[in-house]
């Protein structure tokens, strides 16, 4: 009973907009004074927890996502995928997807891409003839796939805290991220077609495509190649994901500032504010999860959620289903940083007793805590896209609600019930069982 309160006050707290970090601190206060633990032995566990080299790649991943925004990588981003899709119905649609994904591969956060992607590419879609509605809808759905694509903060934090390897938890979301990109595009193609203000740009020759697609890709050549850079390090074994995110931000810097001089010092020093202020929020948040954590351990919470679900059923596919809403609830009202936190170390002794994979556990916790993000009533993920391109909320959520109702539920059940989409890289690469 005391646990139910404690989980009451907690989720109570998010819905009343408290920060998250005081949130925590609630639910950890209120189990120290009912069972009557101690600090002295509370905040050396926490302390401990954060010295962690692991953690250090979360700020430098926020760093690269702000300052690629500044710095004119993400526009290159977007032309790219632009010149190579843009002359054909929903066309710009289908590129701001795409954008979106390749922008996931250098700063992992969705609220990163929809700032980076959004201001650049909801203007764009509705200058060509797309409901400012329509634009926000996709941006605000497709920004998910920043924590699918990897590198992925939270599924740092997610490798983090069940003590798994990170590089597998990345590759785990890659079959989902790819099956909701085309998913999206398919979506956005049908939507445009009832659309008419649309405009499509005259087709050209081919020699003259390829002309336009060779010139986006020479100017954002150097962004691509960032990507490459991080992944290669990550997946060749040349670099840790620590090492990976700092390569990132010095080499975003070094393109900004002095080839693309896009990047000034004031915009860098803005990045550097502001990633020590969420690096702050994070670190705090994460402090008082590690003491909650230790709490739900000592109460033996895990097996009590073991129990409950097996009561109900021992069916394996039947306890999925039921952890799948228990994750889209959270990621509804918590953020993915928070959701992945309380969720994981919760959850992860049930999924092992019903047999299945962790890693395919982080892929099913990855698309469900991102249609949360997105789904109403918190859906901080799609508030922040609808303030970002000031846009009314009757405008932008029925087109959203397309996305997340066809594509990104589908993409949940197909990555729950089909293992082979998440641990088919991490079998072929790190040769996990």
């Amino acid at each position: 009973m005391d646990i139910a309160i404690d989980l009451i006050i907690l989720i109570g707290f998010l819905a009343l907009g408290v920060p998250v970090p005081f949130c925590f601190m609630a639910a950890v206060l209120f189990l120290v004074v009912v069972h009557g633990y101690s600090f002295e032995f509370l905040l050396p566990i926490a302390f401990y927890s954060l010295n962690s080299l692991t953690l250090l790649s979360v700020p430098f991943f926020i760093m690269a996502g702000g300052l690629m925004g500044s710095s004119g990588l993400a526009e290159r981003l977007a032309n790219i995928a632009t010149a190579r899709v843009g002359r054909f119905r929903g066309g710009l649609g289908g590129a701001t997807v795409v954008a979106c994904a390749i922008f996931g591969a250098i700063a992992g956060l969705c609220s990163a891409a929809v700032a980076a992607i959004g201001s650049i590419m909801i203007p764009r879609m509705e200058r060509e003839g797309y409901p400012r509605g329509h634009a926000t809808g996709l941006v605000t759905c497709a920004s998910v796939l920043a924590q699918l694509i990897p590198p992925s903060v939270p599924m740092i934090l997610f490798a983090w805290v069940t003590r798994l390897s990170v590089a597998a938890a990345f590759l785990s979301t890659i079959g989902p991220g790819i099956l909701l990109v085309v998913i999206y595009i398919f979506l956005n193609w049908l939507m445009c077609r009832r659309i008419p203000t649309i405009k499509v740009r005259p087709r050209v020759g081919l020699w003259q495509q390829a002309k336009e697609v060779g010139d986006a890709t020479i100017r954002g050549i150097l962004a691509l190649v960032g990507a490459l850079i991080i992944l290669g390090g990550i997946y060749g074994g040349f670099t840790t994901p620590t090492e990976a995110a700092t390569l990132a931000v010095v080499y975003t810097i070094f393109v900004g500032l002095l080839v693309y001089r896009s990047l000034t010092f004031r915009e860098l020093g803005r990045t550097l504010f502001t990633t020590a202020t969420t690096t702050g929020v994070i670190i705090l948040m994460l402090f008082f999860v590690m003491m909650l954590s230790r709490i739900y351990t000592m109460e033996n919470v895990p097996q009590r959620l073991i129990q409950f679900m097996t009561g109900i059923s021992e069916n394996k596919y039947v306890i999925l289903a039921m952890v799948n809403v228990f994750l889209i609830i959270i990621g509804m009202l918590m953020d993915d940083f928070s959701g992945t936190l309380l969720s994981a170390p919760l959850l992860l002794p049930l999924i092992k007793h019903i047999g299945v994979n962790p890693y395919h556990f982080a892929a099913i916790m990855g698309t469900n805590l991102g249609l949360g993000n997105v789904t109403p009533p918190c859906a901080p993920i799609l508030y922040l896209g609808g303030r970002m391109a000031n846009c009314s909320f009757d405008k932008y959520i029925k087109p959203a609600l397309i996305f997340m109702v066809f594509g990104s539920l589908p993409v949940v059940i197909i990555t729950t019930y089909w293992p082979g989409l998440s641990l088919f890289l991490p079998r072929l690469i790190m040769g996990i069982e």
